[in-house]
């Protein structure tokens, strides 16, 4: 003879409870909910425990739990109770705390571990949960718990590294500072920059120690780099005009970008090229013949990459002028022609004005002064 297990609880559900059922399984609640939803309307449908688990992929514990659970509470008893959990403890600063905070957060040269945890602290004083300033700071939720209470604890001095077992740093922080600070801001006496052998003769550091310093704060004293601020009033004026013909030229119109490259050394070898044979590449000679310099007009269009060129021994207006007209030879007759050009003055003679007010299709767009750059001629020249 079998025994049978105690009676599943029945469910019987109201015309509210059944169409607030259907909305929540539909998913206007989350996942877990819409899933005991399911569960709910699946029982008072009339099917067993173990019908109803094996439809869901469940335990017949979990159908069991929340069919009890919904006719001790109704609808209540399928949503999750708040939890208490800890309560974080209250972070309050003093304004002396604030702006030494706020100083090593913000100044360059402080450690990132102790930035960040500055940072973290400054935060935790804003409010917010633990969860919510991890995800915005990057850091695990562990991390900003610690500091929190760190802080609380041993406010200022809490942030610090503790004392680690094992044999004590050779070198401290203070140390490390100190080097990143002079090589930012002061230079060694009459050198224009700090090398490893200057800076370990200052602070008393081995050379590879002072180049493990720079590595790791990507500092790289003997590398210099150039820029250039235009001062043409006219800047965003000019800028506005060249990129809008580069990208909505006119109709009917051709976009030239000309410039000339000049001082190019006209050289010749010495010798006869030898062509390439199996297992020897072509081979020159290291001497040459100097012919003279020479300079290169070139015109580059924008929109298919070909470009007019004219060689020339000099660069003057009338070289220029004599380019101009290489232009207008090549260019077809029912077209506008744009010309990009820098603010060289052979580009703004009397004598280019009046050949210009002669050839009404002609139209110069000037770049601003020092922006040579945004002349795409200037690439080509540079292939």
């Amino acid at each position: 003879m079998t025994s049978r297990g105690p009676r599943a609880v029945e469910v019987v559900l109201s015309v509210e409870e059944r169409a607030k059922l259907a909305r929540w399984a539909d998913g206007a609640v989350s996942a877990r909910v819409a899933e005991r939803a399911r569960i709910i309307l699946a029982c008072a449908d009339g099917a067993s425990n173990t019908t109803v688990a094996e439809g869901f992929g469940v335990s017949t514990e979990t159908v069991r739990k929340w069919r009890s659970r919904f006719v001790d509470r109704r609808m209540a008893g399928l949503v999750d109770e708040p939890r208490s959990g800890r309560r974080k403890p209250e972070l309050v600063l003093f304004e002396a705390e604030y702006a030494e905070l706020t100083r090593w957060a913000r100044r360059a040269k402080t450690a990132q571990f102790l930035a960040l945890r500055a940072r973290i602290v400054l935060r935790c004083a804003e409010g917010g949960t633990n969860k919510e300033i991890a995800a915005e700071l990057g850091v695990s939720h562990g991390t900003v718990n610690r500091w929190r209470a760190r802080f609380i604890t041993k406010r200022l001095d809490g942030l610090s590294d503790e004392p680690r077992v094992g044999r004590p740093p050779s070198i401290l922080l203070d140390q490390v500072e100190d080097v990143i600070v002079a090589t930012l801001e002061s230079t060694p006496g009459k050198d224009t920059h700090w090398s490893r052998a200057s800076m370990a003769q200052r602070t008393g550091l081995s050379k590879s120690t002072i180049g493990r310093i720079w590595k790791k704060s990507d500092l790289k004293p003997h590398l210099q780099d150039a820029f250039k601020l235009s001062t043409d009033p006219q800047f965003v004026a000019k800028v506005i005009d060249v990129v809008g013909l580069y990208h909505h030229p006119p109709e009917k119109a051709v976009v030239l970008c000309v410039d000339e490259k000049s001082q190019i050394q006209a050289l010749d070898r010495s010798q006869p090229v030898l062509p390439m044979m199996p297992g020897m590449p072509e081979r020159r000679t290291h001497d040459y013949y100097r012919h003279g310099i020479t300079s290169l007009f070139a015109a580059f269009n924008v929109a298919d990459g070909t470009v007019i060129s004219e060689l020339h021994r000099r660069h003057r207006a009338i070289e220029f002028k004599k380019f101009l007209t290489r232009i207008d030879k090549a260019v077809p007759a029912g077209l506008d022609v744009h010309l990009v050009c820098d603010n060289y003055a052979t580009h703004n003679t009397p004598e280019i004005k009046t050949w210009l007010g002669k050839h009404p299709r002609f139209h110069v767009h000037f770049t601003p002064t020092g922006s040579s750059w945004m002349n795409q001629v200037e690439r080509w020249f540079g292939l």
